[in-house]
């Protein structure tokens, strides 16, 4: 599926979720034939919160969407290794970074960078790796926590365009809203 198509896939599965009118069959109907392989047109790089399960945020079926998830969904070296796997071996023709409103990961990033806080084992590690979104936007007008989260999607995308494999893909950033499910293009 091209890119232009998948982008499109994506966002009319997202409408239908946000209007309560999925179209997915529950997943028994297609584990068998998964059992054989996968083929997903496109790639998500997204945030480990439990409110943003992605495969039904986009109202898709298990092995359509290859999904990365990190708690602040920013591209380490394993999640890249992961979409460069999706993009040069599976095929997908499209990634997305997709962030989400009220995300904790951002807002452990802001509190370290504001106060020096750190936090506990390696939680402290998430935060550090946010920092630089966090310190990017700490003087922009508007509300700190939403102007990082932004960044961090565009930094992530950015990121990702450099990338001799997965930049051969097409590369986008969304935002998923907590309160709506719905899913915007950054």
């Amino acid at each position: 599926m091209s890119a232009p198509r998948s982008l499109k896939a994506l966002l009319q599965g997202n409408a239908r979720f946000v209007a309560g009118t999925p179209a997915c069959l529950p997943a028994t109907v297609k584990r068998a034939q998964l059992a054989n392989g996968q083929a997903p047109f496109a790639a998500v790089l997204g945030c480990s919160d439990s409110r943003v399960p992605v495969e039904t945020v986009f109202d898709h079926e298990p092995g359509d969407i290859f999904v990365v998830r990190v708690a602040g969904n920013f591209a380490d070296p394993v999640g890249i290794g992961s979409l460069q796997y999706s993009v040069a071996v599976l095929k997908s023709s499209l990634v997305m970074v997709l962030g989400h409103t009220a995300c904790g990961a951002i807002q452990a990033a802001t509190k370290f960078v504001k106060t020096g806080q750190t936090f506990p084992g390696q939680i402290q590690t998430l935060a550090a790796a946010l920092a630089p979104v966090a310190k990017s936007t700490q003087h922009a007008s508007g509300d700190w926590v939403h102007n990082a989260i932004i960044a961090n999607v565009k930094a992530n995308v950015a990121k990702l365009k450099a990338d001799a494999i997965i930049g051969k893909a097409e590369i986008v950033g969304g935002l998923y809203d907590l309160a709506t499910g719905k899913v915007t293009l950054v």
